[in-house]
C-alpha cells in the first residue's frame, strides 16, 4: 500500500511530468491528446502549470464556479470530472514510468550478461 512512499524516500523518485520517458510509445497504453488549444487556455487564463491533458475539465469547472458564485457547491459534478481526469492522468504517467524503468533494468541485465 505504501510502495510509492518507500520509493520516494529510498529508491527512485516518481517521474517528472515535464520529462517523460524517451522510449517509443507502442506499449498498447492509451495515447493522450490535449483537447483544449493554447488560445482557449489563454482566454480561460489557465496557469501554465495546470495546462495538462485535463485542462478542458478545469476550464469547465472554473466557468461553473464563476457562473454559480456564491453557490460554488453547485459545481460538484465538474469538480469530480476534473479530479477523475487528473487521477487517470497520474495513473497513465505511472504506467509509462514503470514501463520505462523495467526496460532500463532489462537493458542493464542484458549488458551484464554480454560482458560476462
Amino acid at each position: 500500500m505504501g510502495a510509492h512512499l518507500v520509493r520516494r524516500y529510498v529508491g527512485e523518485p516518481e517521474p517528472d511530468p515535464q520529462n517523460m520517458p524517451a522510449s517509443p510509445q507502442d506499449s498498447g497504453l492509451k495515447e493522450r491528446v490535449m483537447v483544449a488549444s493554447q488560445e482557449q487556455l489563454n482566454l480561460a487564463q489557465i496557469p501554465v502549470d495546470q495546462r495538462d491533458y485535463c485542462a478542458h475539465h478545469l476550464m469547465k469547472f472554473l466557468k461553473c464556479k464563476r457562473d454559480m458564485w456564491p453557490n460554488f457547491l453547485a459545481c460538484k459534478h465538474e469538480r469530480h470530472e476534473w479530479d477523475l481526469c487528473e487521477h487517470e492522468d497520474y495513473v497513465q504517467r505511472m504506467k509509462l514510468y514503470e514501463r520505462e524503468r523495467r526496460l532500463m533494468v532489462r537493458k542493464k541485465k542484458q549488458e551484464q550478461m554480454e560482458a560476462a
